[in-house]
């Protein structure tokens, strides 16, 4: 999950992946042996990187049995090209024998049959080690289809100097032992408000984008709420539940009281106009790097005052199988390969994300920072993966527009009757989905 990410268009599968240019890696291979992989990143990147050195060593340790060629194929700001490209392949039968997607799309992929499951291939993939919410979102209709290379965790990062100003005490702050609920959130945003005659947080309400229900889904789940029922077919009764609208309230609320805003000065956080900021573990290397300035830490998701259950955001991009591949074997044993321990630390390390195997915090947690520790230890701790869900993109839009609709509190004042309308929207967009 990366900042800014736009929501494949999977109308019955309608997906976006992303248009780019092919960088095979090179290597001389007998014929048959070849397992063809599309990503949806640059080679040029440090993702790109890791991922290179990840392929030398599955093509080294198979030297004249397997050898993995790459296709890189970035996706652009608006999503298109790589999911540009996988739907064409689907409709013209190219795909490769091993694709990404987002988390998200497991079950459209898995239920239109342009993906195959993993299960059978995975007696020696120590799954025990694997992270429960990289197993959740991989798994539809009781099968495993996509096994996520990284993960993403979300935080409240803040300002230490301007919390002091703001006569905010270490002893005040919440941890992971003890979050903070709603109400002592708000009471700490109150004194910031107060003191800075600013918002205390951007809460990223102007991201028109996946990131509303990435980053908020949490706050209804810790209430007690979510969104579709656990098998994805109902979002009525859910979505609009009392647990729900109680969290979307928290939201709205945030708004009424001046303590976030729905236009964010940009870049507010690292400029010290706020004394907070909702974001993901891809934060940390830009403070590190572009705002050296900013002593910085990062706070755990403000809690129910009802559960007092800490629940994180969690969710990336995974690698399956593709359905009509005549290599599955090879392409399976490539995907085990390539979310190992060993690859997992390479990845993590060399693109600044959180792992997926619990080997590899163990074996990492003392080369990387401070925030990217926390983040690791919450999303391992406390992290809920997205609803597999077959109209997934349709009820992450509906999702959106929720939240967007709640933040204009003075047209919108009746949480319970936005989330009602938006609810109907999700079921009828889940109905046609199962019906096709």
């Amino acid at each position: 999950m990366k900042k800014g990410f736009i929501l494949s268009a999977l109308t019955t599968l309608s997906m976006s992946f992303l248009a780019g240019a092919m960088a095979p890696t090179p290597v001389a291979h007998a014929a048959g042996q070849d397992i063809k992989v599309w990503v949806q990143f640059s080679d040029e990147t440090a993702e790109g990187k890791a991922w290179a050195k990840v392929v030398e060593n599955f093509n080294k340790k198979y030297d004249g049995k397997y050898q993995v060629t790459t296709e890189y194929i970035p996706r652009s700001g608006s999503g298109g090209g790589y999911e540009d490209k996988v739907n064409a392949g689907i409709t013209t039968n190219t795909l490769p024998d091993v694709i990404t997607l987002d988390g998200p799309n497991t079950a459209a992929y898995a239920k239109s049959k342009v993906i195959a499951p993993l299960d059978d291939y995975l007696a020696d993939a120590n799954m025990d080690d694997v992270l429960d919410s990289i197993k959740q979102q991989g798994t539809y209709d009781g099968k495993f289809y996509a096994f996520g290379f990284s993960e993403s965790n979300v935080g409240i990062y803040y300002n230490k100097k301007m919390f002091k100003e703001a006569g905010i005490e270490d002893s005040e702050l919440p941890t992971l032992q003890k979050p903070w609920t709603w109400d002592e959130f708000k009471a700490i945003s109150k004194k910031l408000t107060d003191h800075f005659k600013q918002p205390a947080i951007d809460f990223r309400l102007n991201s028109m984008d996946e990131m509303l229900p990435y980053a908020y889904m949490p706050l209804l789940w810790s209430n007690g709420g979510t969104v579709v029922n656990e098998d994805g077919t109902k979002a009525q009764g859910y979505f609009n539940s009392k647990e729900s609208v109680e969290a979307v309230q928290f939201i709205q609320d945030l708004v009424k009281e001046g303590y976030t805003t729905i236009s964010p000065v940009e870049k507010g956080f690292e400029t010290g106009v706020y004394p907070m900021v909702l974001s993901g573990s891809w934060t940390i290397n830009d403070l590190n790097e572009n705002y050296k300035d900013i002593e910085y830490g990062i706070l755990p998701y403000p809690v129910s005052n009802t559960t007092k259950k800490l629940v994180s955001p969690s969710g990336s991009w995974q690698l399956a199988v593709t359905e009509k591949s005549e290599q599955k074997e090879g392409a399976a044993e490539f995907i085990k390969f390539a979310t190992n321990t060993e690859s997992s630390e390479i990845i993590s390390l060399g693109n600044s994300v959180l792992p997926i195997r619990k080997t590899t915090i163990a074996n990492i947690k003392d080369k990387v920072s401070e925030p990217m520790r926390f983040l690791m230890e919450q999303n391992a701790a406390t992290a809920h993966a997205r609803p597999v869900v077959v109209a997934y993109p349709q009820v992450s839009r509906a999702f959106q527009q929720a939240m967007q609709d709640i933040s204009y509190y003075e047209e919108n004042p009746d949480v319970q009757q936005v989330l009602d309308q938006r609810a109907e929207e999700m079921q009828i967009a889940i109905d046609e989905a199962l019906n096709q």
